[in-house]
């Protein structure tokens, strides 16, 4: 009678240990940005979002579909850097955690004709420049250092961006 009782708890605990489960976190490279290139770890505004899941495992939030309230996209929150999926397009903000290059961010406005030319669109806040792979738009903080940067695969005329 003992030893079945000790069977029968040996094997509780081996089921329910069994089902405990240990998940590690995604392991991410270095994001890499080329901005001249407009690409991310070889991925482009063009990539689709399992693409970017497989190489950049350690994102925060996935959306599958553009919706009234929200952009399809592949987003790492937590990294400063989102992938607008099908509005084909990147962005990388202020908080962005990685290797720019060229180191673009916090960049004044004024030194920019040298690398990039003049921009095909200018506003107050943003400038838009025509690049080999479509568009890269630079916003602007007061003190005209940028905070913001998009590369796009679509030419200005084109692109519809998220809010």
């Amino acid at each position: 009678m003992m030893k079945n009782l000790f069977q029968v708890m040996l094997l509780l605990v081996a089921s329910l240990s069994s089902q405990a489960q240990l998940k590690a976190k995604a392991v991410c490279p270095t994001i890499e940005v080329d901005v001249t290139a407009g690409n991310v770890n070889d991925l482009y505004p063009k990539s689709a979002i399992g693409e970017i899941k497989t190489i950049l495992p350690c994102f925060t939030e996935v959306v599958e579909i553009d919706s009234a309230s929200r952009c399809a996209g592949v987003f790492f929150k937590d990294k400063g850097i989102s992938f607008f999926t099908e509005r084909k397009y990147i962005e990388i903000g202020e908080q962005f955690k990685g290797k720019l290059s060229p180191s673009l961010m916090g960049a004044s406005r004024n030194n920019l004709f040298k690398l990039l030319g003049y921009p095909k669109l200018k506003d107050t806040d943003w400038d838009a420049f025509q690049m080999g792979y479509g568009t890269l738009i630079l916003y602007y903080n007061k003190t005209g250092k940028i905070n913001k940067i998009q590369m796009s695969s679509k030419n200005t005329d084109a692109i519809k961006l998220c809010e």
